[in-house]
């Protein structure tokens, strides 16, 4: 699942896989994180990737590093890291792609909650639709909202007995706090591809738990 750049198929942006390594050390460490690597086999990335939008960091990768984690910490401790990991990605993801996007330009604090929530959504949606191979789609339902991963990365080639792609759920966790101006939502994932699902799928109650 480590191939070589040049044979993979779906990409992220040089930028996001630069996001998800400094966020990795953030979380874990430098030495852990080359621990990580190893188990990855994916030491060259101990040197980051240029901070670019060029298309060059495979899904592959991004799947090998959660499972490499869950491998280093053990499978709950891992998981519950990478969505961690997932957090701080969204932290510095979202300043990086400020620039591009116009986020500053939103006005953000004028708009009533419900229509925060939405428009929060559909610009991170438009960030990984416009900028990587990862496709997303927005759906919505009673009571929840429903943010839809058709082709991921972060569970890209794995099988396992349960939804495993934590790394995105810390993104939308902390999507949805920044989104509703600081409010905290219940974030689940309710079907994995991992598991055998056609899309990974996360719902996102409309009532927040505070």
């Amino acid at each position: 699942m480590t191939l070589a750049a040049g044979t993979a198929k779906y990409f992220y942006p040089n930028r996001m896989g630069r996001v998800i390594l400094v966020a990795m050390e953030s979380a874990m460490g430098r030495e852990r994180l080359d621990e990580v690597l190893k188990a990855a086999k994916l030491e060259s990335l101990k040197k980051l990737p240029p901070n670019n939008l060029e298309k060059r960091f495979p899904f592959e990768w991004v799947s090998s590093l959660q499972e490499a984690t869950e491998s280093v910490y053990g499978e709950r401790a891992g998981r519950s890291l990478n969505a961690r990991v997932g957090r701080l990605c969204f932290n510095s993801g979202l300043k990086e792609f400020e620039p591009v996007l116009g986020i500053a330009d939103l006005p953000m604090r004028l708009m009533p909650l419900s229509m925060k929530f939405r428009v929060g959504l559909e610009v991170f949606a438009r960030v990984f639709n416009q900028f990587s191979d990862q496709i997303v789609r927005l759906s919505e339902e009673e009571g929840g909202f429903l943010w839809i991963i058709e082709r991921n990365p972060v569970c890209w080639g794995r099988q396992t007995t349960e939804p495993c792609c934590h790394l995105a759920l810390g993104i939308l966790d902390e999507l949805v706090f920044w989104g509703t101006g600081g409010r905290r939502y219940r974030v689940e994932e309710s079907e994995c591809i991992a598991v055998g699902a056609k899309a990974c799928m996360f719902r996102i109650d409309k009532k927040p738990m505070d």
